[in-house]
């Protein structure tokens, strides 16, 4: 079997060229992550088979027709459900309760980006939390808006889901730690690499679950009569050694529930 691989780290041009380029090698079936990824895919081909891992909204972004009858030549596995936005609101006021503002790092040129904002903003009356919007675009915007952010008391940090996110992660990281903000993120990777706390689906199952329905294409199936699937695991990752350096206790409750603590 020979595998072609491309990797756009978020930029649109090289989405919309490197979907093109794969659909003209004529393959049994394309494998894509994230719905940045999905999209420029289907643009170049309604035909060519499509198996999606960790997109947040196929329906909405317009990629398949409903979970249970995608429809057409796409289907795969939803990142998560947009209520699970809320609960990253929820746990970074249980591990920093001081926390009254908090910015949201989100794309807002994509359908995720709206949705996860959309219940970040719902959720924060009732914990009595202030959300602001932080364009996660291009680098020098994330720095301008977490200064700005920055220099009023009481700040925490949200990171959405996306893959700018994803290209941008370090420097992410870098400023949560620089302006001393708690910050909650979507994907295990901000954790181990140095941030506050982690909640979201594993990715690794999605990956073995989406190469189930890569086989089952190859073999005959058609994407059309495969379901779209939700994640079926979660992890929560606490980093302890960023926590002890932002002067917080991690309550043990969270602790508790925590399938990896870094020391």
């Amino acid at each position: 079997m020979k595998i072609d691989i491309r990797w756009g780290a978020g930029n649109a041009d090289d989405m919309r060229k490197f979907a093109a380029e794969l659909v003209a090698l004529t393959p049994d079936v394309m494998l894509a992550t994230g719905g940045t990824t999905v999209g420029p895919l289907l643009q170049a081909s309604r035909t060519v088979p499509i198996v999606f891992a960790n997109v947040p909204d196929p329906v909405g972004s317009g990629f398949v027709d409903s979970l249970a009858q995608p429809g057409g030549n796409a289907t795969g596995f939803v990142q998560f459900e947009y209520s699970l936005s809320g609960k990253w609101l929820e746990l970074l006021k249980q591990i920093a309760p001081g926390v009254t503002r908090a910015a949201v790092l989100w794309d807002p040129a994509i359908t995720a980006g709206i949705g996860q904002f959309a219940v970040i903003q719902a959720v924060a009356p009732s914990l009595g939390i202030e959300v602001r919007a932080v364009n996660v675009r291009d680098a020098p915007e994330i720095e301008r808006g977490l200064a700005a952010f920055a220099r009023s008391a009481n700040g925490g940090l949200i990171v959405t889901a996306s893959a700018l996110a994803i290209v941008h992660r370090d420097l992410i990281v870098a400023l949560a730690a620089r302006h001393k903000l708690p910050a909650v993120y979507n994907n295990r990777l901000f954790a181990t690499d140095g941030g506050l706390i982690s909640y979201g689906p594993d990715f690794i199952d999605q990956y073995r679950r989406a190469a189930t329905y890569v086989d089952r294409i190859i073999r005959g199936e058609r994407p059309a009569d495969l379901p779209v699937q939700a994640p079926t695991k979660y992890e929560l990752v606490i980093n302890q050694k960023t926590a002890r350096a932002l002067g917080l206790t991690v309550p043990p409750s969270v602790l508790s529930r925590a399938d990896e603590v870094i020391e």
